[in-house]
């Protein structure tokens, strides 16, 4: 899940937020302002209602925030990277770039969350408890009330044994115990989280047919987002399981073609695209060295009317943004290299030397995986 705005960084950990955030948000306040702070709380002005509710929403996301940085810190604390945190439709989500290397490590970097779910609901729940027994203003008491339910809502949804679910997740550092066979708990964790999925949408589906109430969407849409997570994780995980082992040397294309970026897009494809047909082409400059990467699915791009007047080199990418690689690395330690830019290629490089190329198409090739045609 990509963030659409960046809003910084916490703990050195990047923090961001999906556009799809402002959704439930608004829902939220609408329906905290419009229902249920003016049930529990009656006769208070309008904008009291409003103010409370934005500031209950704010809190719940931080709520939601603190929850992943719960995983991300203790993840980073036991050696796993983390890539960052992004706020969604759903809640949130803590990207790890690398996998636990032990059960142990995977069930402590999954309970992390839900504890600190635990504490705010404890918290705020502390906090209901003061406000009500020392009088204080019932709105807040009312806001208080709602996050402490909200957060122990957070706790037991996330205590699921639905993968890739907290709960699916300690689930799955069991099995890998219990059998030593991380890609045999990955895949029974993930078959249980989609049979909780299908039972979600289910339910959904019966309050929709049988009591026409709209709340059944939100089971539909949950279980709707579980059974995709569970069947991208169990593919993520079982996919570095297939590249456990293999360097960017044992799949890289060797000695690729190093062309001259200065020459035009139609002296290029003349030249070198009907006796060198290739996805893409390393580019040198006047003096030999390595001036980046083109794709031919660029330069098909190109204008007929261009290619006389454009140079190749304007339509690569240069040294300074393009991913590099050595033939000694793990693949699974360069697979997040990957850019746009590069449209699914890497230069390998040892000693200064150009040695190879690595694609993406390599990469699913030994995974056994059809090619689909050049990367774009």
């Amino acid at each position: 899940m990509d963030a659409s705005v960046r809003i910084g960084r916490i703990a050195d950990i990047e923090v961001g937020l999906h556009w799809s955030l402002a959704i439930v948000f608004a829902l939220i306040v609408w329906t905290l302002a419009g229902q249920v702070l003016p049930s529990v709380v009656p006769d208070q002005p309008q904008s009291a209602y409003w103010i409370v509710s934005s500031i209950a929403g704010l809190l719940f996301y931080a709520s939601l925030l603190s929850h992943e940085m719960g995983h991300a810190l203790v993840a980073k604390r036991l050696g796993v990277n983390v890539d960052g945190i992004t706020l969604w439709i759903f809640g949130g989500v803590a990207r790890l770039r690398s996998d636990a290397a032990t059960p142990g490590v995977e069930a402590r970097i999954a309970i992390a969350g839900p504890l600190v779910s635990l504490a705010l609901a404890i918290l705020f729940g502390a906090a209901t408890f003061i406000l009500d027994a020392t009088g204080g203003p019932p709105l807040i008491e009312g806001g208080c009330a709602w996050l402490a339910g909200s957060n122990a809502v957070l706790l037991i949804f996330n205590l699921i044994p639905a993968f890739p679910l907290d709960g699916g997740r300690l689930l799955r550092a069991w099995l890998w115990q219990r059998r030593g066979d991380r890609y045999s708990a990955t895949s029974r964790a993930a078959w249980l989280g989609r049979m909780c999925a299908f039972l979600m949408i289910g339910v959904g589906l019966l309050e929709l047919l049988f009591q026409g109430a709209l709340s059944g969407l939100w089971p539909i849409f949950l279980g709707w987002f579980l059974m995709s997570a569970a069947t991208s994780e169990k593919d993520q995980v079982l996919m570095r399981g297939a590249l456990m082992g293999l360097r960017v040397g044992d799949l890289m294309s060797r000695n690729p073609t190093m062309a001259p970026g200065w020459l035009t897009v139609h002296e290029f494809m003349r030249a070198y695209v009907p006796g060198q047909p290739a996805h893409a082409y390393a580019l040198k400059t006047f003096d030999g060295e390595l001036d980046g990467i083109v794709t031919l699915a660029k330069l098909a791009r190109v204008p007929q009317d261009e290619r006389h007047v454009r140079r190749v080199r304007d339509f690569g990418t240069g040294m300074d943004s393009v991913p590099k690689a050595s033939s000694g690395e793990a693949v699974i330690k360069v697979l997040e290299r990957f850019s746009s830019s590069s449209e699914g290629h890497m230069l390998v490089i040892d000693g200064g030397e150009l040695v190879g190329m690595l694609s993406t198409t390599d990469i699913t090739g030994a995974l056994g995986v059809p090619a689909r045609g050049p990367s774009s």
